[in-house]
């Protein structure tokens, strides 16, 4: 589970909320949980995190205005890994290693400014700008580690703190004028993302994020990371961090990254070749043909929903989710599903034999909030408890073992058969987009004559296996039905 949405409260009650949280959710069979960017941010008890400012405050110092971080303090957080680990929950921890953003002081820099279309144009000659490069962090005063960063330790910035104009602005140093090499193809070379962009040909810059990284394992004892913005960082670096991480701190850790694209597989499936496997991904794609699927209605062709997905591709690689933080409404990357076919994606990564699937905070509790949106208009949204997810969880957790048998024979109506196996029973998915169906299913001559009920939908109708083991499985107009064996 991604525990954390984008609008949770800035009251520092996450850690403990999760520590109260812990045995139900491993009741229902969550193995493992993402936990929010643990740093002290720019923002303070407003920061998300994202915008990290210091890699070794984990709500320790008073620096940005508060000792704790928006979700909680030090002591909070370590006492909430120790609680999930009590209760056999895995803890990943999202690391940000792309920027800094909030430095104590500015530094007289040489930059060019570039075209922020293609990051590689140069749009004026070498001049000099204020620039928020310099790390000292006094209020931690060099506990831990004593490493100031400074524009050595970074390739670009995104604004001209001296006359506070917005930009990209490639900083001129010892490793020239040209980015790090990223793979991608949005831009002529996306390296640069925002705020203060590290800089990864320093060996100085990569030695104290290994140094810190073993300090945060050490510490906090977690048992796999979120990788942050890896489009924009230079694959070499995450190899070696991990390698590193992996060798001296937890060899079995967990590495999952975010390399954000609705529709470039290609460029997915290089990054896997680059990184030899070593780093499993979100499957992106996927979410955009949920999206898609949700928006569309009964035009859209259900046989199509894994074209082109991360997980058809690298089943054992993909991480398959329905929404996170940033398709949520009014975010950045806005592609929420719609509330009506939630209960089908979920269906789709939690009872499938492919990937690995995360569910989403929000559409496990809810969510409500406001802002203004891209168009500069004020929003309140509430996001509705998708009550399906905990019964589609106990059927994973029962029932959804075993071979799997596909029936993707109809636009508007799919299914697939779970055999089941000595791990557990088996059961029988069906989705529709527009009216009510029924399909034809061979469930194996083992159940002839016996009766299968819908687990989301009790008061179904039951349905008796005929002498050649298949049955005539319904489901209602745009839901999705699961049938399993009735006890007898």
């Amino acid at each position: 589970m991604q525990y954390f949405e984008w609008y949770y409260p800035a009251d520092g009650s996450l850690w403990k909320k999760l520590t109260e949280e812990a045995k139900q959710l491993s009741d229902l069979g969550i193995t493992a949980v993402w936990t929010p960017p643990a740093c002290k941010g720019e923002k303070g008890k407003e920061s998300r995190g994202y915008d990290i400012y210091d890699f070794y405050d984990l709500g320790e110092f008073n620096q940005k205005g508060t000792i704790r971080t928006k979700y909680g303090t030090k002591e909070e957080y370590i006492r909430m890994i120790e609680t999930l680990h009590q209760n056999n929950l895995q803890v990943y921890a999202d690391v940000v290693l792309n920027h800094l953003a909030g430095a104590d002081e500015t530094e007289k820099v040489w930059v060019r400014k570039m075209n922020p279309e293609s990051n590689t144009e140069f749009i004026s000659e070498p001049f000099q700008i204020e620039a928020a490069t310099r790390f000292t962090y006094p209020g931690r005063a060099k506990k831990y580690s004593s490493f100031t960063w400074d524009y050595h330790c970074f390739s670009g910035v995104g604004c001209d703190e001296g006359s506070k104009e917005e930009g990209v602005y490639n900083i001129l140093n010892e490793y020239g004028e040209t980015w790090e090499e990223v793979i991608g193809n949005d831009k002529d070379n996306y390296d640069f993302l925002m705020l203060s962009d590290i800089e990864y040909r320093n060996q100085a810059v990569r030695e104290e994020l290994k140094k810190w990284g073993k300090w945060y394992h050490e510490t906090a004892s977690f048992d796999g990371v979120r990788l942050d913005a890896l489009k924009h960082i230079t694959p070499s670096f995450p190899i070696e961090w991990l390698d590193y991480m992996r060798d001296t701190a937890n060899v079995d850790l967990v590495a999952i990254g975010e390399y954000w694209t609705a529709t470039k597989l290609d460029m997915m499936q290089k990054y896997v070749e680059v990184t030899k496997g070593r780093i499993q991904l979100f499957d992106a794609p996927l979410h955009y043909n949920f999206s898609s699927a949700s928006n569309c209605g009964s035009t859209y062709d259900l046989r199509t929903i894994f074209n082109k997905t991360f997980v058809s591709k690298h089943p054992s690689l993909a991480v398959t989710f329905v929404d996170n933080h940033d398709t949520q409404p009014i975010q950045s990357l806005e592609s929420c599903v719609k509330t009506w076919f939630k209960p089908m994606a979920y269906a789709l990564i939690l009872l499938r034999q492919e990937g690995y699937p995360c569910i989403f905070y929000a559409d496990f509790y809810g969510a409500k909030y406001e802002d203004k949106g891209r168009d500069g208009k004020h929003y309140k949204i509430n996001l509705p408890i998708i009550k399906e997810i905990k019964k589609l969880l106990v059927l994973r957790k029962k029932y959804a073992y075993g071979e799997q048998k596909d029936y993707f024979d109809n636009q508007n109506c799919i299914g697939w058969i779970r055999m089941g196996n000595e791990e557990g029973l088996g059961c029988v998915v069906l989705l529709s987009n527009d009216a009510k169906s029924k399909k034809k299913m061979e469930v194996g001559k083992r159940y002839a004559g016996k009766k299968f009920i819908d687990f989301l939908h009790p008061h179904a109708e039951e349905i008796t296996i005929d002498a050649d083991g298949t049955g005539y499985f319904h489901v209602k107009e745009k839901s999705v039905s699961v049938w399993i064996l009735k006890e007898e």
